[in-house]
């Protein structure tokens, strides 16, 4: 066995893992950004810490349950929708083979190979594996992308716990004359690691990923924090 034949038997993929890696990295700022935001709110509009405290635990429980439901629900749509659509190509292949061969030998002349070899080709990878090869060429559906509602569930759940946790704890420990400047401090800290991370996982670039969410991260905890000062006013007046 050849070295370029063992470095291409072991290369994984960045697309291979996009699946558990975009309900990883978007519980995980989620988690940080949710939860930092209600902190953020209550904060601004109380001088106590168990508001905040409480606050920030509800999120995080709401918040982790929440992602995890509708993350499960999502993947197993489309998981519905793909299966809907193999049950119907291999219908399909069941009543007109003929037709769906020559469809499938286009689909391959469209990609620049010639007409005799196209059919060839389609052939070839109908024998051994018709819908596969359907499903893979005319589809787009293959193993890599394949939906996996409770893995998709499972790791929401657990990024936006391990995000959420974060401003929990600040909410524990920071001054509470300082508490809306440490929360949003440490929530750009942590939504930058988190960035960093992501974009080292997925292959991206760094420098745009960690802009992107602190730009958009401080709009929301702006907002938020905005929103709960004018109600501690209101209530204070």
């Amino acid at each position: 066995m050849t070295e370029q034949t063992t470095k291409t038997e072991r290369e994984e993929h960045y697309v291979n893992r996009s699946g558990w890696l975009r309900a990883a990295v978007l519980g995980a700022n989620d988690g940080i950004l949710s939860t930092t935001s209600i902190a953020i709110g209550v904060a601004a509009a109380s001088n106590t810490r168990s508001p905040i405290i409480l606050a920030a635990l509800a999120g995080l429980v709401a918040g982790a349950l929440s992602m995890a439901a509708g993350e499960y629900v999502s993947v197993s749509s489309q998981s519905d929708i793909e299966t809907a659509d193999l049950k119907r190509e291999q219908h399909e292949l069941d009543t007109m083979p003929e037709a769906e061969l020559k469809e499938l030998a286009d689909i391959y002349r469209q990609r620049g190979l010639d007409s005799e070899l196209a059919m060839q080709v389609a052939v070839q990878l109908s024998a051994k594996n018709m819908l596969e090869a359907h499903a893979r060429d005319e589809l787009g559906i293959n193993k890599i992308t394949e939906p996996k509602p409770l893995q998709a569930a499972f790791a929401s759940a657990t990024s936006f716990i391990s995000g959420g946790v974060l401003p929990l704890l600040v909410s524990l420990f920071a001054p509470i004359s300082l508490m809306v400047v440490c929360q949003y401090a440490f929530a750009i800290v942590f939504l930058a690691l988190s960035g960093v991370i992501a974009a080292k996982t997925g292959g991206s670039n760094i420098v745009k990923g960690v802009i992107r969410i602190c730009f958009w991260g401080t709009v929301a905890m702006g907002v938020t924090a905005f929103v709960g000062y004018l109600f501690g006013v209101r209530a204070s007046g």
